[in-house]
């Protein structure tokens, strides 16, 4: 039976392979927690694995608070760049399959078009830079490890922007949104489908497991603003939504102005389709109210 290993489980995207563990078959999943596995301390981690064998590990664990990144650097990069550094390599020492989740903050700056796994990175963020660095341990330590970089993530669990957005809007009358930062939503139930949907092609010998950086987003593209707009009308909240510039809402880290990434490569090498990001945006609503 196939061992999956899945760390940062009470995430929002833990908490979805928790919910998806039963989709694949023969295989037995083992999910770990901050009191499980400490990432911020290199022996917890060797000491974890000591004696347990796994065949693939999903990393799912991030220092995510992006502005308090920026004092809190050390943390950061202890988190986001060392630890999946030393699980990669613990990964390679068991020849089991590594799968880390990154982010659209490694590139930085301003862009115009679809970003590709091999464009130029250029981090303005600790965030970025942290998770950028641990993009390259990770393949230093285990060159057959797989990076997935994702963009604006929620999901029907944790705090995002959705449920945010959903309170607020129940809250208040008119809400500011900007509209000069543009990407793709990804709702994390997506996420974690198209993952162990790669398991189960490899297990099943329909696809090889092949190394590499790649991209998964939902389809389409909009802004904040658009998505704050479109969730007010499929919740039949009332409140208006003024669009508005990046410089009325100063932040300690910056945000990158254009992160709509290019999702040919996961989709070519594994065969994926994947749902516009309206659609998914409903079947999250959906299962929220169940």
């Amino acid at each position: 039976m196939t061992k999956i290993l899945i760390i940062g489980s009470e995430g929002q995207l833990g908490s979805c392979f928790h919910e998806q563990a039963t989709t694949l078959s023969d295989a037995q999943f083992f999910f770990s927690t901050v009191d499980t596995l400490n990432l911020m301390d290199s022996s917890a981690i060797h000491s974890f694995f000591e004696g347990k064998h796994f065949d693939f590990i999903i990393n799912c664990a991030a220092y995510t608070a992006v502005d308090k990144a920026e004092t809190d650097t050390v943390n950061a990069y202890r988190l986001n760049a060392e630890a999946p550094g030393e699980l990669s390599r613990k990964a390679a020492q068991m020849n089991a399959r590594f799968i880390h989740i990154s982010t659209d903050y490694v590139f930085g700056g301003n862009h115009s078009r679809p970003l590709k796994p091999e464009d130029s990175k250029m981090p303005d963020s600790i965030y970025g830079k942290s998770k950028l660095q641990g993009e390259i341990n990770v393949v230093q330590e285990d060159p057959d490890s797989m990076v997935i970089r994702t963009s604006w993530l929620y999901s029907q669990y944790g705090k995002n922007f959705l449920k945010t957005m959903i309170q607020l809007g129940q809250q208040k009358d008119l809400l500011k949104v900007v509209f000069d930062q543009t990407g793709s939503p990804t709702l994390a139930d997506d996420l974690a489908s198209v993952i162990l949907t790669i398991i189960r092609k490899v297990i099943t010998g329909e696809k090889p497991f092949v190394p590499g950086i790649y991209h998964f987003s939902n389809e389409g593209v909009c802004s904040w603003y658009d998505f704050a707009t479109a969730i007010f009308y499929e919740t039949k909240i009332s409140c208006k939504v003024q669009p508005v510039e990046s410089d009325q809402f100063p932040t300690p880290a910056p945000r990158p102005a254009y992160s709509v990434m290019d999702k040919s490569k996961i989709k070519e090498t594994y065969g994926l389709e994947i749902n516009h990001w309206q659609e998914s945006l409903r079947k999250c609503l959906k299962n929220m109210e169940q």
